[in-house]
């Protein structure tokens, strides 16, 4: 009997503590894209969407709620009911990030294709609800493919739309990142060859997902997603954004490393 009343005891302290230890969640990130953000699948590995990392730089008060689907514009996020979802969950204090283009410029794909004029609506529509949630909107353009020019340099490869982002941040004076530059910028650095170590670039009989092998310049690896999440955090350091607070904090053995 005493041995049944130490091990209830024992049990109780052991699940009081973890109690206590436990970090309530009280902020929420809520990210709206496409397959470059988005969570990916076992089959579709090494693919992988920015917002895959992202949601490890935080720490256990902060839920990242990746929303990014494959194939999406503003026009079927809205249609498919997920932005709605979005909204229903959202409460003041929250962050949404925003990012689209990809697949709304793609006139032949008449089922995502948004135009120029509602393009812009639906970014405005997106923004205007977040605020009115009392939630905080993150614009951004859509990252950059890899597609450089003969004289070396990335190609814009979100002509119009880029530009549309770039419209509605002015207008709604919004929280900016200019993720195509930015991107741009970074691959350009790292050039033709290695940046191609980012994206979806496979020789055949490699990969058991990819047994043809895939050249693909839209669709980031492991390795490319990290980086551009990293790019991400950088920029919101730079604006000292509120996101900076809640950051995880670096286990003590990390802090020793030094290369």
């Amino acid at each position: 009997m005493k041995i049944i009343v130490i091990v209830f005891t024992i049990f109780c302290l052991f699940t009081g503590i973890k109690k206590l230890m436990a970090v309530e969640v009280t902020t929420k990130i809520f990210m709206a894209g496409d397959s470059t953000m988005s969570n990916k699948d076992i089959k579709d590995y090494p693919e992988t969407g920015w917002g895959m990392p992202f949601s490890y730089f935080f720490d256990e008060s902060v839920a990242v709620e990746n929303r990014a689907r494959n194939g999406r514009s503003t026009k079927t996020f809205i249609s498919e009911g997920l932005w709605k979802e979005i909204t229903e969950e959202l409460s003041a204090g929250d962050h949404v990030i925003i990012q689209f283009g990809h697949n709304d410029q793609s006139k032949h794909k008449t089922d995502r294709y948004t135009s120029p004029v509602d393009f812009k609506e639906n970014l405005t529509l997106f923004i205007n609800q977040t605020i009115s949630k009392n939630a905080m909107p993150i614009l951004m353009t859509p990252i950059t493919r890899r597609y450089f020019s003969k004289d070396g340099k990335i190609k814009d490869t979100h002509p119009i739309y880029a530009d549309l982002v770039r419209e509605v941040a002015d207008e709604t004076k919004v929280i900016f990142i200019d993720m195509e530059k930015i991107t741009q910028d970074y691959f350009q650095g790292l050039g033709d060859e290695k940046s191609a170590l980012r994206f979806m670039h496979i020789k055949a009989n490699l990969h058991p997902n990819y047994p043809n092998g895939i050249k693909d310049n839209t669709h980031l690896n492991a390795l490319g997603a990290r980086e551009v999440a990293q790019l991400v955090l950088s920029e919101l350091r730079k604006i000292n954004h509120s996101l900076i607070k809640v950051l995880r904090t670096a286990d003590s053995k990390h802090l020793k490393y030094s290369y």
